[in-house]
This record gives structure tokens, sequence and C-alpha cells, in this order.
């Protein structure tokens, strides 16, 4: 069983990336984002009005980290979304992403179909929000990336080539894993 997480901020390609990562290698996709989505939806809510409901309610947060929890151990899934890597810390790869944050607010103001600086100013409030959830809730510093096996800027990477490399990382981590090591050899 496999379990690998795809972690980063807004915008920084985690959903492109872990989708095309799970069907090249037939596991299943899980996105917390679409969770947490599908939660404000359900009460009426945007993503930023629910981020900010969530910091005074952790109940949101640890809602969407136990669905995690339990597709994590389902296995066979590439797990997505701005924590996982800290939420799943036995997955057997994780991977966290990142772009500048021009960049992502670019990325998001194309996908959502809304202003740039509508999206730069909703992006830099959700992430001081997110910032000082998870440090609250669970202790994660969001800035420390010691526990993430590959860390890549998508803004430097063409789409196919990046992902040709972290499919080569994952299958050498799971060969490394299964002990067929060749550099131990």
């Amino acid at each position: 069983m496999v379990v690998i997480t795809v972690s980063g901020p807004p915008g920084s390609g985690k959903s492109t990336v872990a989708i095309r990562l799970a069907n090249e290698l037939g596991l299943r996709h899980v996105s917390a984002g679409q969770i947490f989505r599908k939660l404000a939806a359900d009460k009426g809510l945007d993503l930023l009005q629910l981020s900010l409901i969530a910091e005074k309610d952790h109940t949101i947060d640890k809602e969407v980290d136990s669905i995690t929890l339990e597709e994590a151990k389902k296995g066979n899934v590439v797990l997505e979304g701005h924590i996982t890597g800290w939420v799943v810390p036995q997955a057997d790869l994780k991977i966290y992403l990142n772009a500048p944050l021009t960049i992502r607010a670019q990325r998001i103001a194309m996908r959502e179909s809304i202003p740039f600086l509508k999206a730069l100013e909703q992006t830099r409030i959700r992430e001081m929000s997110e910032k000082m959830r998870y440090r609250e809730i669970y202790g994660y510093n969001l800035d420390c990336l010691n526990n993430f096996d590959l860390v890549l800027d998508t803004s430097k990477w063409e789409l196919k080539p990046m992902l040709d490399l972290i499919v080569m990382a994952v299958k050498g981590s799971l060969l490394f894993l299964r002990g067929e090591n060749t550099l131990r050899k």
C-alpha cells in the first residue's frame, strides 16, 4: 500500500500535480482542499469566510484532517492539501510544492476568474489564517520543510519534466522502502 502526500500553499500546483501523479501511478486522489470547499459550500460560505471561522472553530480543520487520515489508512492514494505532509507523517513520500506569491496569485486569479489583486489579497489573508491555525491547533510550523522528501518551486518547471522527476522520485523511494536500494549493494 502506497501513500504519497503533495503539500504546499494555495496556487502552488498541488492539485494539478497530485491528479496527474495519481493517474500516472494508478492511485486514488483525495484533496483536502476539496473536502474543505465542500464544507464551505454546505455552509453557504466561500473559502475565505470558512477559513476565518475556522480560526475560532478548530473542529473544521480537525474534521478535514480526520477524513484525510482515514483515506491514508486505506492506502494506494495521493493525498493533496496544504498540510497533508504534516498530517500524514507516515506517508511513503512527502512532496512540497511552492512558487512565489505573485505567481500563485496569478494562477488562482485565472482558475477562479477573479482580478489578480483580489486573488493576491485573499491568498495573503488565507495563508496568514492557515499558518496561525495550524500552529495553534497542531504546533506545525509551515515554514519548516524538514519533514518533506522532495521540495520543488513549480515556477521553475514545465509540468511534464516536473512530473517525470516526481514519478522517478516516487519509484526510487518505493524501491528503497522495499529494500531494493542498489546503493546499499
